[in-house]
This record gives C-alpha cells, structure tokens and sequence, in this order.
C-alpha cells in the first residue's frame, strides 16, 4: 500500500527526530530529495519519498523508525 499523504518540514522533521530548520538545511544543501509537491511556494513530500530517503540516508543501517536513534549494542 502505498502512503500518498503530503509532508511539509514539521512532519518530515518529527519521523527523523529532528527541528523543521534541520530539514530545511538538508534541502539547501541538496540533501532532500525534490519535493513531490508544491503549494503556493510551499513544497510537500509524499510520505513513501520521506520513507525510502530515510531508509537510504548515509548512517541509517537499517535501522527501524521506531528504534530509538542511540541504543546500546547488545
């Protein structure tokens, strides 16, 4: 099933555990993908493209959205 629901900074910002400013700087800094949207200058991502980017970012290994980001190895 896919998620077509529109993402602005503050969701994007809230899956990745992080402030709408830091999102806004991955995007200065080509490190978002394109938007999939944009809306009276506003731009959206599908929830899917926010997944896949995630799950492709560089330090992610795999990790699960609901892991915690710093867990001690067992």
């Amino acid at each position: 099933m896919t998620d077509r629901r529109l993402w602005s900074y503050k969701e994007i910002a809230a899956h990745i555990k992080v402030q709408p400013d830091t999102v806004r700087s991955y995007r200065k800094h080509g490190l978002l993908p394109p938007p999939d949207h944009v809306e009276g200058g506003k731009p959206f991502w599908y929830a899917d493209t926010v997944r896949a980017w995630v799950a492709s970012r560089p330090g992610n290994r795999g990790r699960r959205d609901d892991e915690p980001r710093d867990h001690p190895t067992s």
